[in-house]
């Protein structure tokens, strides 16, 4: 016979709390922070003075850019856009009166485009060894030394090629490019100091090799690795890998760390003062004197013969300024829309 069921046991009712908790209860963070009094006058007044110093770089900027325009007004007036482009009668006579920037252009231009010539394969080798290929204990030492040579200032790299490059160029290097080139023009054998468009873009390459070499080393390390994979998962070889997974996905950052490199190249002074000859004329020969436009604003300017001589060197910096800007500006676009902003990972 079955027995009835067992009726359930009563659940036992939750004691009642006898006292609510506080709803806005305080926690001891925030007393403590109240304890120290109001800081909302001092958040104002501390984002103001970081919104201050955010906009002082563009008033920095104008101020530089208008002080730059007034100061060549002069300049301005006599010659018009003539001063860019004057091909009839002497370049520079500042006894006369007569100015015109074209040799000082073309300097920059020769001078520059030869250091990218020499350092861009450079660079990128270095960058693709450092990143690909290079062992990882060697990889620290021999990053940091790269970038070393970066904050080495450019009047040691004017003695150095003073003493060393000039006299190896001279004696070594111009010859055979005279002997074996010369028929083109490009190496006539018209100085024999040493000095000229060549050694000054050799040392300019030189310079701005680090400055390629690490912002090419950072778009590089930015490409995924699942890119690096693929690549290999499909046969390929290292180089393959190396050229179609990251060359491919980081030409345009490459490109603009070029172009970055080009802008401190349009910029230097002194090491190209020192090496180029300072002469205010325009040869075909990559191995005569030239003069670039901040060589000669360097050189010149302290010892300016009157106000329209001072005028148009002014008229050279403001030219050289808003070219520098350009250059600099285009390059950072083009490493961020291949980096978006992504931290560097050399280790």
């Amino acid at each position: 016979m079955s027995q009835p069921p067992t009726p359930p046991t009563p659940i036992a009712s939750v004691p009642e709390r006898t006292a609510e908790a506080p709803k806005n209860e305080v926690s001891a963070v925030r007393k403590f922070l109240m304890s120290r009094g109001n800081s909302a006058l001092a958040d104002r007044g501390f984002r103001v003075l970081m919104i201050a110093c955010g906009l002082s770089i563009f008033g920095i900027v104008l101020l530089i850019l208008s002080e730059l325009i007034v100061r060549s007004e002069m300049s301005w007036k006599q010659f018009g856009l003539r001063f860019f482009a004057n091909t009839t009668g002497s370049f520079w006579d500042p006894v006369n009166g007569d100015f015109s920037a074209l040799p000082f252009i073309y300097g920059t231009l020769v001078t520059s485009f030869l250091s990218l010539l020499i350092s861009v394969p450079l660079a990128v080798g270095l960058a693709i060894f450092l990143t690909e290929i290079c062992p990882r204990f060697l990889r620290g030492p021999l990053a940091f030394v790269t970038e070393l040579l970066a904050a080495i200032p450019s009047i040691i790299y004017g003695m150095w090629a003073l003493f060393v490059l000039v006299p190896l160029l001279r004696e070594h290097v111009n010859p055979l490019l005279v002997k074996y080139l010369g028929w083109s023009g490009l190496f006539s054998d018209d100085n024999p100091t040493g000095l000229g468009y060549l050694a000054a873009g050799v040392i300019l390459a030189v310079m701005v090799l680090p400055i390629i070499s690490s912002l090419t080393r950072e778009v590089m390390t930015s490409v995924p690795h699942s890119q690096r994979e693929a690549v290999l998962a499909l046969g390929a070889t290292r180089w393959e890998m190396i050229r179609m997974g990251v060359l491919r996905n980081a030409r345009i950052g490459i490109v603009g760390a070029v172009i970055l490199g080009l802008g401190r190249a349009l910029g230097e002074t002194m090491a190209v003062q020192m090496v180029i000859g300072s002469t205010p004329e325009i040869h075909k020969s990559l191995l005569a004197n030239g003069a670039s436009m901040s060589s000669v604003i360097a050189s010149e300017f302290a010892e300016a013969v009157s106000d329209l001589h001072r005028s148009a060197l002014i008229e050279i910096g403001l030219a050289l300024f808003i070219v520098t800007i350009l250059v600099n500006g285009l390059a950072r676009l083009l490493v961020w829309a291949v980096t978006r902003g992504a931290p560097a990972r050399v280790h």
